[in-house]
């Protein structure tokens, strides 16, 4: 971070000029028509996972879907992504092993990003709707930009696909509030280089979320944010709780890690041949989801999805589940995760929270440590471990357990610096990537994915994945206006985003 006798007057300099104005009027204007095109794109994806998992099985006479159920629908999501990641611009969007968002993709790749979402994710995929939204995000933001017909440099660019990533994700995060500590943490950004990138993210967070509660009530449709109906109830944490945590959310971290592992060596192995491996994989996530319900002899539902629903499921009543469900839950929703994060399409960060919830509530029946902080530290642990940002995940947390979170909340930073730690010290060193990554053009949108859109030693927790773009104030010491990035003429989309320069995450 700059000096602040040095940062101040080039602060001034930078908002009082009439290009960063009109770039906060553009954010602001962004983000009602990102916000209102994420609540048709969530509600759409969560009305057909209801039909799916709900209402078709009691239209065929079953109480709840049977274990074989998801068998057929995963083969079918692997058969639409096929085609979708190897023929369509941007590949379907980033490989979710790679962190929560790769970089901001272009217009073309647009399509590929909603039809891998919306018809996938709900027959079963074990993957959230947050990187599929951040792609739609900026890909629509800069769509918007282009369509003033005014130039962008690089930087201005970049941070209007940040604005727009922001203004999406916030729609399932709760509100502005995380999405903007999460750009913040993982930009790495300080002085006027945070205030350059906050203030447009902000804004269009900002006045997307009133579009989005408005058309909630209006509407009266879900929209499947991450939140719990029913908080955990309250409980003060003691010493036990700290003595215990410390190594539960170690364990957490590790049980993660290896999910992530296992993400990777699936991309490795889907990547000679993307088209039959990318069935295999989604198969091998339908086989992994149907052991859960026949050996449990409960809804497939649960190991399936993002787990929304079955995180909110848990807290309202945890001592509802038996500590052998919780486990299987734990090995067999993980399994899945681990190949869809390698091999499919959508967020990471979803399904690891329940993992880590799960994980919490097991370790919960150790002496000492009760279900309320199990959960909590979980919750924590797994966000930190899967993402790289403690605070982003203790924000996260906090807002997750509502009332109680208040006496939670040591314990919650603990675990998820804990995890943090202990996920980068798990991570094996990466071999410096030979050439250019695979599928960057695609990313942006610039033509038909290769195997992949990013290499192999990408960040989990990053937002924005690789690239070169600086902002004024941050690490690289780049000049505002600069044009440091991946576009090169004024008027070109940045294909990276506010993560560039940072240390690889785990």
């Amino acid at each position: 971070m700059a000096p602040t006798s040095a940062a101040d007057p080039q602060l001034r300099q930078i908002l009082a000029g009439r290009g960063y104005l009109r770039l906060l009027l553009l954010a602001a204007l962004l983000g009602v028509p990102v916000a209102f095109v994420s609540f048709f794109f969530v509600s759409a994806q969560l009305a057909l996972q209801d039909f799916m998992w709900e209402d078709w099985p009691e239209d065929l006479g079953f109480d709840r879907p049977p274990w074989w159920w998801p068998l057929p629908w995963l083969l079918l999501a692997g058969l639409i992504l096929a085609p979708v990641v190897t023929r369509m611009p941007g590949g379907g969007g980033h490989v979710p092993a790679h962190g929560l968002g790769g970089p901001p993709v272009g217009p073309k790749a647009l399509p590929g990003v909603v039809v891998a979402a919306l018809l996938t994710l709900p027959l079963g995929v074990v993957l959230g709707p947050e990187a599929p939204l951040m792609a739609l995000g900026s890909g629509l933001a800069l769509l918007a930009a282009q369509l003033t017909r005014k130039p962008l440099d690089a930087m201005h660019g970049a941070v209007i696909a940040t604005a727009g990533q922001t203004a999406a994700i916030s729609t399932i995060l709760g509100g502005p509030l995380v999405a903007a500590v999460l750009i913040i943490e993982a930009a790495g950004l300080g002085g006027t280089g945070m205030v350059v990138v906050l203030l447009p993210s902000l804004l269009a967070s900002g006045a997307g979320a009133l579009v989005f509660t408005g058309f909630g009530d209006w509407t009266g449709l879900s929209t499947g944010d991450l939140a719990l109906p029913t908080a955990p109830p309250r409980f003060t944490p003691d010493a036990a709780d700290f003595l215990w945590g410390i190594p539960a959310a170690a364990l957490i971290a590790a049980l993660i890690a290896a999910g992530m592992a296992l993400g990777r060596r699936t991309e490795r192995w889907i990547r000679p041949r993307t088209g039959p491996r990318t069935v295999l994989c989604a198969v091998a996530v339908g086989v992994c989801v149907a052991a859960y319900a026949l050996l449990t002899g409960r809804n497939p539902a649960e190991a399936a999805l993002s787990g929304q629903i079955t995180l909110g499921a848990l807290a309202a009543d945890p001592h509802a589940w038996p500590v052998a469900a919780l486990c299987a839950l734990i090995l067999f929703k993980g399994l899945a995760w681990g190949l869809s994060l390698g091999g499919l399409r959508g967020g990471p960060i979803f399904p690891s929270i329940l993992v880590g919830a799960a994980a919490g509530v097991v370790c919960s029946g150790l002496p000492g440590l009760g279900t309320t902080p199990g959960m909590a530290l979980g919750i924590a642990a797994a966000a930190a471990a899967v993402t790289g940002l403690p605070l982003t995940s203790s924000v996260l947390t906090v807002l997750l357990l509502g009332q109680g979170a208040y006496h939670q909340t040591p314990l919650v930073v603990f675990a998820a610096v804990v995890a943090s730690v202990v996920t980068r010290l798990l991570r094996r060193p990466k071999a410096t990537a030979e050439g250019s990554q695979p599928g960057a053009g695609a990313a942006a949108g610039n033509g038909p994915a290769s195997a992949h859109d990013s290499g192999s030693g990408s960040d989990p927790g990053s937002v924005s994945g690789s690239g070169s773009a600086s902002y004024p104030g941050s690490a690289s010491g780049s000049a505002p206006g600069s044009g440091a990035g991946s576009g090169s003429g004024s008027g070109t989309p940045p294909e990276s985003g506010p993560r560039a320069g940072r240390d690889p995450a785990p």
